[in-house]
């Protein structure tokens, strides 16, 4: 009894009901249950994970199933290699090939009927490329190639052949004619 009379003594002396301390201490018991069951709650669901993977499965079956996972890996690697070296060749086939394109139409000779005549300008990836000039007269068609060389002609082009190469370099737009 004299214990307890200390303790009293001790909350009394800090002016502390002894009731609180009791209510305080349930509420913590309470919290900490709270933690416990949520930990355990947890603790199953990945039990039941764990024994969900290893179900059927002994040591042996896993390791063959990584190094099959490995093997496919290295034969996803090898397919990787060989498409991007497709796709390189194709990159420079694609800059070989004729991919800008001018197109002018006019009439090469007044009152003689329409805007037969053209220049047409196609080039590749370095500007390399040709001019087709087609003049229509009432005696015939008459067509003249002039090659480009990165961007650069042997000879002097023509008013609607510059207009033309400057379409096929994104220089100026193409007019409707």
């Amino acid at each position: 009894m004299e214990n307890n009379n200390i303790g009293n003594n001790l909350f009394n002396q800090l002016g502390i009901d002894s009731s609180y301390i009791i209510i305080g201490l349930c509420i913590l018991t309470l919290v900490l249950l709270i933690t416990v069951i949520v930990c355990i709650t947890k603790l199953n669901r990945l039990t039941r994970n764990y024994d969900y993977f290893m179900r059927g499965k002994d040591a042996e079956s896993l390791e063959d199933f990584i190094v099959g996972i490995s093997e496919e890996v290295r034969r996803l690697q090898e397919e990787d290699r060989g498409a991007k070296d497709t796709i390189r060749s194709i990159n420079r086939n694609l800059r070989a090939s004729y991919q800008k394109f001018g197109l002018v139409r006019y009439n090469a000779f007044k009152g003689m009927g329409g805007n037969l005549s053209f220049a047409m300008a196609m080039l590749d990836y370095t500007n390399s490329g040709f001019v087709l000039n087609s003049v229509h007269s009432r005696e015939g068609c008459y067509l003249y190639l002039k090659r480009i060389d990165l961007g650069q002609t042997d000879g002097p082009l023509g008013n609607e052949e510059k207009e033309a190469v400057e379409q096929a370099l994104g220089y100026v737009q193409a007019k409707d004619n």
